[in-house]
């Protein structure tokens, strides 16, 4: 019996099915609308196949495919950025527009939000900015310090405020999900690993979008030691 899923979101419109027939699987993928692209794999045992079966739809799953008809999918428009207004929701949105594909060139990757961003009012351009300085500040706390690795907060060596904020750039670059999960449970900070380029992200759409400087401060500072809640106790100079 082959099963059949599908994903979509602001940048992907994509299906996939699989079928198991005794010790092979098949596999078809692509665009809805496209032609599939087929790949099967032969195992050593019909059971052998079956785990693998089980994997990869499971592994579908956790990746947000959905399973049903790719016939009767919802129909799909790529989103109009000029026509949204700068909500929590749409912020989250263009953090997920991120092309990880490109990781070790932070210019490419932040280019398809950059894109974004640029079609949507100076306003909102402001309120992205100030919709990351809360996000980065939530997060900015002693427990949260201790946990990024070699580089970690102890309360005695030497501790790099830029550091732990950059490692905070990565929590809010990997998306709503994960913040939410790290902003609760502080010792899930990713190690050793940051991604500074995400606070030049409004300020390249800005400029995308006028040819001007991006002249704007959000009243929330998100600089290390700024959330005061998040260090108490703490000596801080």
């Amino acid at each position: 019996m082959k099963r059949e899923f599908y994903f979509q979101s602001d940048t992907s419109n994509k299906f996939w099915t699989i079928e198991l027939d005794g010790k092979t699987l098949v596999t078809n993928h692509g665009r809805i609308g496209s032609h599939a692209r087929e790949t099967r794999k032969d195992f050593g045992s019909e059971e052998e196949a079956k785990r693998e079966y089980e994997k990869l739809i499971k592994e579908k799953l956790g990746k947000g495919y959905v399973e049903g008809s790719i016939e009767r999918a919802p129909s799909y428009e790529k989103p109009n950025w000029s026509e949204m207004s700068m909500t929590e929701d749409v912020f989250w949105r263009i953090i997920g527009l991120f092309n990880w594909k490109k990781e070790g060139d932070d210019d490419a990757v932040l280019k398809p939000a950059v894109a974004a961003l640029s079609n949507m009012t100076e306003g909102d351009i402001e309120r992205f900015q100030d919709i990351l300085a809360d996000k980065l500040h939530a997060i900015d706390t002693e427990a949260h310090a201790r946990e990024i690795g070699e580089d970690a907060y102890n309360g005695n060596d030497y501790f790099s405020v830029d550091q732990f904020l950059y490692s905070r750039c990565c929590v809010v670059a990997n998306g709503q999900q994960f913040f939410q999960s790290v902003l609760a449970h502080p010792e899930q900070m990713p190690k050793d690993v940051e991604f500074e380029a995400i606070l030049y992200l409004p300020s390249a759409a800005y400029e995308t979008k006028t040819g001007k400087e991006f002249d704007y401060t959000a009243p929330t500072c998100y600089e290390t030691y700024s959330n005061k809640d998040g260090w108490v106790g703490v000596p801080v100079e």
